[in-house]
């Protein structure tokens, strides 16, 4: 193999190498966390945990302190991540890193999943009965058909 070829980068050949979880707090998006972390420790893949912030102008116009809020979110989202990773240490080992994007979360995952070369995209369902109609992140996931796109429930 020339050195060339070894550098060179393919996208899921050999398993996923970095995995891609959206949480945002809801009991679905904290299952599929859990999900990607087993599906990383198995594969020695880096776990990459995405908090998309959510950008609402309609709040911030209206005097609502949404940046401190949705900060207040991400810091307890790692707190959270932390303490799981913490109890678990020496028992299963996870690579992982947390990453807050700014956006709408459909479009915050893809910008993560493209930035961070994600060869897989973990997210929960989602727990809100309108997008039974629009479509949920998931679904628009999928039909980015960009990664393998695990959607847990």
């Amino acid at each position: 193999m020339t050195e060339q070829h070894a550098q060179r980068f393919e996208r899921g050949t050999d398993g996923p190498k970095v995995i891609v979880a959206g949480v945002d707090g809801s009991d679905s998006s904290l299952r599929a966390a859990a999900y990607a972390a087993g599906l990383a420790r198995r594969q020695h893949a880096l776990l990459a945990v995405v908090y998309v912030q959510p950008v609402l102008a309609a709040g911030a116009a209206l005097g609502a302190p949404v940046a401190e809020t949705t900060d207040e979110i991400a810091e307890d989202l790692v707190a959270q991540i932390r303490d799981a990773a913490e109890r678990l240490k020496g028992i299963f080992e996870v690579r992982w890193e947390f990453h807050t994007f700014r956006g709408d979360p459909y479009n915050g995952l893809v910008s993560a999943a493209d930035e961070l070369k994600a060869d897989a995209v973990v997210v929960g369902a989602s727990e809100q009965a309108g997008h039974r109609i629009v479509g949920s992140v998931a679904v628009r996931l999928v039909k980015a058909g960009r990664w393998p796109v695990t959607v847990v429930p």
